[in-house]
């Protein structure tokens, strides 16, 4: 890119006078070095993680939601409020929505199921074994009743 800025300032050079030259230079270097120092920028620390690893990434985090949010076929704003500050936003700290506690809850219980029935010795050829939040919701709000069939259904 600098390598265009400066063949172009070489070929038009002679329709500009010295100040436009000038000017032409210092829009170069700073559009240069503005896109030359562009960093992403880092993301703030997620706030009020009771249940989750105070240090989890923020890929981590973003991708373990993202899990829950297919597991259960919602959005973002089905555990989490509306910020007060700004209503385009979310307040992800706040615990008003009673989803975000019970998601709490049903975290916890999966993490208590694995790690009692489904330890490493466990897993056979299939690979590891695990309940999630899909196993019992399915890509539902909430899980759907299991109806045992009747004897003759089985048959």
């Amino acid at each position: 890119m600098l390598y265009l800025i400066n063949l172009s300032i070489v070929i038009l050079m002679p329709l500009f006078t010295k100040k436009s030259i000038g000017l032409v230079a210092l829009i170069a270097v700073v559009s240069f070095a503005t896109f030359a120092e562009k960093k992403k920028t880092p993301m703030p620390r997620p706030t009020n993680l009771t249940v989750l690893p105070q240090d989890i990434s923020h890929d981590s985090l973003i991708y373990l939601m993202k899990e829950y949010s297919v597991s259960l076929g919602v959005k973002c704003g089905f555990c989490h409020v509306r910020s007060q500050v700004d209503s385009t936003r979310l307040d992800f700290a706040s615990d008003a929505n009673k989803h975000k506690n019970m998601a709490r809850h049903m975290m916890k219980m999966t993490a208590e199921i694995n790690s009692q029935y489904f330890q490493e010795e466990n897993h056979g050829a299939q690979g590891a074994l695990m309940v999630s939040c899909f196993t019992c919701h399915n890509g539902n709000k909430e899980p759907k009743e299991f109806v045992m069939p009747a004897e003759d259904d089985k048959k």
